[in-house]
């Protein structure tokens, strides 16, 4: 009986062999290799192009078997659930007491009635809050093939049922084991060459290895994750002792920005993995980490900073004034620290297409292991990235409002909504300023000159 089984067993590791060789051949040919040169063999772009017609052709197969079926299809509320026009305290006020008293501002009395202004805010703030739907993943109205769990979808058609069976074949036992592979490839690559490049004496040589290794590594891990990305007005990148600042949506930003240019990434120092990346990334290039002692003190990281962009030989640094991630469909207020920095600023807009899969990072829903595992389990990610004009902070302009007209070009270029409020809401409680803002409003509406009634 061994005699004939031995034969059977080498069959199996000769077959075993040439399949593990054949895998990493495509691999080094087809990815790692372009990779490295920065080239696109174009096999991205005609996946992203088929996508799209089967995501048309699936769109339309379920609208027609729900018309057929009497089925209704959930659109989601991409504007918002109550549609009006913005109107000032004042004007609502007066068209409150308007229609139900012949008081008018004139007289700087309390009405009754003016609470109703109030309690309609609190209502319409609970049915269509503008700020939590930001922390959750945005909503689409064609089906991608990634989830049975979509509100329009019902059992139309045994062949619509087999495409979806087939795209989760081809995402879980091909896409994502050779995106697994290209991953720990590029993760690895990078510790082992920043490592080496480490050894080196500091000079040109030195900077010039680390930002190949760094391009190589981040452009290795852009394929892990089927990225297609089109950067826009190149003119504009970041350039050495400057500071760049993006809108930001997921811990990928820094992989997309960073296979297109290197960067000086400011955090926290972590352990485990995250920790032995962070050192030997620091040993080839300036990165900017701080102990968990040292977030908190502001001036501290105020200065470390400002050393950096001094020196005009380091790489520019790029930061997420957010804070936090925000589901690609807004932008929230800028943090001021890095505006009270003395030195020109690269504002990045970084827009997602959500149709191939949510980039978006719910930190309190899921962990970086399972976002990772969505993330190489989706079709792909596609994203547009626009370089903008740099901008230096004006004579008598403020930290704050340097942040806020940043904010607002790069909420422009992107397409997204841009809002004042403060991302630290998606842990954090209403602070109390924000209440005696509109307690400030109202008493100034009854008492104030009328300048102070302008402002609303």
């Amino acid at each position: 009986m061994g005699f004939y089984l031995f034969p059977f067993d080498s069959l199996i590791c000769i077959l075993l062999g040439i399949s593990f060789t054949v895998w990493f051949t495509l691999l080094l040919v087809f990815i790692i290799v372009p990779a490295i040169f920065g080239v696109s063999l174009g096999i991205r772009k005609l996946y992203m192009k088929t996508l799209l017609k089967i995501f048309k052709w699936a769109t339309l197969r379920i609208e027609r078997g729900a018309k057929e079926k009497n089925h209704l299809l959930y659109k989601p509320y991409t504007n918002g659930i109550i549609a009006k026009e913005p109107m000032s305290l004042e004007e609502e006020i007066k068209e409150i007491r308007g229609s139900g008293s012949s008081k008018d501002l004139s007289s700087p009395e309390f009405e009754m009635s003016d609470i109703f202004y109030f309690c309609r805010k609190g209502v319409e703030s609970i049915m269509d809050d503008e700020v939590t739907k930001r922390f959750s993943p945005e909503e689409l109205e064609s089906w991608n093939l990634l989830t049975r769990s979509n509100y329009n979808f019902q059992h139309i058609s045994l062949r619509l049922t087999v495409l979806w069976g087939l795209g989760l074949l081809i995402r879980y036992c091909f896409l994502l084991p050779l995106r697994v592979t290209l991953a720990f490839t590029g993760v690895g690559l990078l510790v082992v060459g920043t490592t080496m490049v480490g050894i080196l004496p500091n000079g040109r040589f030195k900077n010039f290895l680390s930002e190949k290794v760094h391009l190589m590594c981040y452009r290795i891990c852009v394929r892990a994750l089927t990225a297609i990305i089109t950067y826009h007005d190149s003119e504009n990148k970041p350039k050495n002792g400057g500071i760049c600042v993006a809108n930001h949506t997921s811990p990928i930003d820094v992989i997309i920005l960073a296979s297109d240019g290197c960067y000086a990434m400011v955090g926290q120092v972590h352990g485990g993995l995250m920790g032995i990346i962070q050192r030997s990334m620091v040993k080839a290039c300036p990165h900017i980490w701080f102990e968990r002692s040292e977030v908190k003190d502001r001036s501290l990281v105020a200065k470390r900073l400002s050393d950096h962009v001094e020196d005009k030989t380091k790489l520019p640094i790029l930061i997420f004034p957010e804070g936090t991630c925000i589901n690609n469909t807004s932008v929230m207020m800028f943090k001021k620290g890095s505006f009270e920095i003395g030195t020109t600023m690269y504002p990045v807009a970084i827009k997602y297409d959500p149709r191939f899969g949510d980039a978006f990072w719910n930190s309190s829903k899921f962990g970086m292991v399972s976002y990772l595992l969505r993330m190489m389990s989706s079709w792909a990610i596609v994203c547009s990235v626009w370089y903008l004009p740099p901008v230096t902070r004006e004579e008598g302009e403020d930290a704050v409002q340097f942040a806020n007209r940043v904010k607002s070009a790069i909420a422009r270029q992107g397409g997204l909504v841009d809002l004042l409020w403060d991302g630290g809401l998606k842990r954090e409680k209403v602070k109390g300023t924000f209440k005696e803002e509109q307690q400030k409003l109202y008493s100034k509406m009854l008492v104030g000159n009328p300048e102070d009634r302008s402002r609303s």
